[in-house]
Order: structure tokens, then C-alpha cells, then sequence
């Protein structure tokens, strides 16, 4: 998340912390899909989009996504979002998932390890789009 904010474009962040459950795992040896590190990400984003345009938005694209390490059940993630770029009617966000507890259940069903230094799972950019009606909204909001 190292691109600079634009002038016009207000910071913006969110992020949100999670335990993955077993539920998640979906391929073998548990491993947790892709999709369910972009389903918090689309959290994001919506939580950013509402923040700034008062409307959920509709989440249009994601791209550059790099999985970067696995994730397992048990495992606590922490995904990050930042605004980085805003016309009137798309936002751009630039998204970050890292492991900051792993599972360790080779030691014992319930072992786990706090890491001392957050490891990146996967990174992303996505694209929303404003409602031509939420941006009017602001713009009156602003004027008033």
C-alpha cells in the first residue's frame, strides 16, 4: 500500500481481523480457498465506499491478486484497505491480507503461534463504482 493519495482523493483506510474456521477450508490438507481472503477484501472496499459516498458501491474489478502463502483453519487474518485513487464515480483501493496467528495443529488441536511479524497471504487492487445518485448525494451533502 505505497501508492501516494491524489490531492482530491480523501484518506480512506479499513481493516478488519478474523479467525479462518474449518468451515473455510476447502481443498485438501484444509487449506482455506482464495476466495474466502476476497470475500473480506469486498468487505473493505464496501466499508470505504460507504464511508466516503454514503452507498455500498458496486465492486466492478480486482486485479493484480497475488496469493502469496497459505492459510489454514485456525489462522487469524488481518486485512488491510486504503483509498488510493478517486474519480466521480470509481475509487480505487489497494488491499493487503496477512497472517498474524498461525494454527499450529501438529503440536496440539488447539496450539497456535502470535507471529512477530505479520506474513503477507495476499494482495490485490480493486475497482468499485459509485452510483451516479451517491455522488450527487455528496456534492449536495458538501454544499449544504
Amino acid at each position: 500500500m505505497t501508492a501516494p493519495q491524489d490531492e482530491e482523493t480523501p484518506a480512506a483506510d479499513a481493516s478488519l481481523r478474523v479467525r479462518m474456521s474449518q468451515a473455510d477450508a476447502h481443498y485438501g490438507g484444509s487449506l482455506i480457498d482464495g476466495a474466502s481472503i476476497l470475500r473480506l477484501f469486498g468487505d473493505l472496499v464496501t466499508e470505504i465506499t460507504v464511508r466516503i459516498d454514503g452507498d455500498e458501491g458496486l465492486l466492478s474489478e480486482y486485479a493484480k491478486v497475488r496469493f502469496t502463502a497459505p492459510v489454514f483453519p485456525g489462522d487469524y487474518i488481518e486485512a488491510r484497505a486504503r483509498l488510493v485513487h478517486r474519480t466521480r464515480l470509481r475509487r480505487v483501493v489497494e488491499l493487503e491480507a496477512y497472517k498474524v496467528v498461525s494454527a499450529r495443529p501438529g503440536a496440539s488441536p488447539s496450539a497456535a503461534e502470535a507471529l512477530t511479524s505479520p506474513q503477507l497471504v495476499c494482495s490485490a487492487t480493486a475497482t468499485t463504482v459509485a452510483p451516479l445518485v451517491a455522488g450527487r448525494r455528496r456534492t449536495e451533502e458538501a454544499a449544504a
